[in-house]
């Protein structure tokens, strides 16, 4: 008796798990049929803005729905991610965030919930070039001739950054170890607002992609960049671990939902989002702001944000950049 009690059960159970499973699947055919809200962690202007607004646009127009951005910046990118958190799992909110937020920031304080936990990976959907871009007014023109500067004048320069904690941040520091340099790092809200001091020359340096567009113009004098490989655009502009291996960094950006939103939706967003990312005219605008477009895989940002985890958890405790 007990045994056919505990067979019938177990039948109920698995029933009731491939109904759930038809009920997912069928949601991702109708998916999405309401607007579809997108949450960037950073004010506009940033590159995390930068990055994510043109997938938006082209979600739009392949998916028939509207892909609406809301900024919602603030703790180096975590209250946005705190608001996808406690959103609905039902695949109408996704969080565009930098590596920064997942990576480095639960390595330096506790945050009010688990990014592996409570957020699932759907695209590692952008690249980006990060950068040693110094201002026009200070007199140096590459990376030896801006340490030899800095040792003359210690405490006089300035880093602006898109906040404690961000990719910028852990560049600023880990120069000012290797170079043993006095530089004052500036903390802003985003990489728009940085940017904006940058160019006015309140800051003297600056690390964020979306610095590019104006190196062309003479508005910064781009002496370093950190990447896999030197920028197509810039060939002669060496990377900063040719100076300083140990400083080894590349940006990223990674599109999540809530945890348990249905797997088909996550599947689908994830190839319409693949799908824009090879077409010619985004990679042509992307490269113009020091980001590339990157097909890839839940699986993939998955490992990708694990791996920088551990890596910057690293570099964090070797800073000794923890927060209270």
């Amino acid at each position: 008796m007990l045994a056919r009690r505990y067979f019938a059960g177990a039948v109920a159970l698995m029933t009731m798990g491939l109904l759930a499973a038809g009920a997912a699947a069928q949601d991702a055919s109708k998916w999405p049929d309401r607007p579809v809200r997108i949450i960037v962690n950073f004010a506009p202007g940033g590159s995390t803005d930068n990055a994510i607004r043109p997938f938006a646009d082209r979600l739009s127009r392949n998916l028939g729905e509207q892909f609406v951005i809301e900024n919602k910046g603030g703790a180096s990118g975590a209250l946005g991610l705190e608001a996808a958190v406690r959103s609905a799992a039902d695949g109408y909110t996704f969080v565009a965030t930098p590596a920064l937020t997942v990576t480095i920031l639960p390595n330096m304080r506790k945050l009010p919930f688990d990014v592996f936990k409570d957020l699932v990976p759907v695209s590692q959907f952008a690249d980006g070039t990060l950068l040693v871009a110094l201002h026009p007014s200070i007199p140096a023109n590459s990376i030896p001739e801006l340490v030899d500067y800095a040792k003359k004048n210690p405490g006089k320069l300035s880093w602006g950054t898109a906040g404690f904690g961000s990719q910028g941040h852990m560049i600023v520091e880990a120069f000012k170890l290797a170079a043993g340099l006095d530089i004052l790092h500036v903390p802003y809200r985003g990489g728009g607002e940085s940017l904006a001091d940058f160019l006015a020359g309140t800051v003297q340096l600056h690390a964020d992609p979306n610095t590019l567009p104006h190196i062309s113009t003479g508005k910064g004098k781009l002496l370093a960049v950190l990447d896999r490989q030197r920028h197509p655009d810039y060939p002669n502009v060496p990377l900063l671990k040719e100076f300083y291996p140990e400083i080894d960094f590349y940006g990223w950006f990674g599109l999540y939902a809530p945890a348990g939103t249905p797997d088909p939706i996550i599947q689908k967003m994830a190839a319409a989002m693949n799908k824009i990312a090879l077409e010619p005219d985004l990679v042509a605008q992307f490269r113009k702001i020091a980001l590339r477009p990157n097909p890839s895989t839940p699986a993939g940002l998955a490992a990708a944000m694990k791996q920088d985890y551990d890596l910057y958890g690293k570099q964090v405790r070797a800073l000794n950049l923890r927060m209270e």
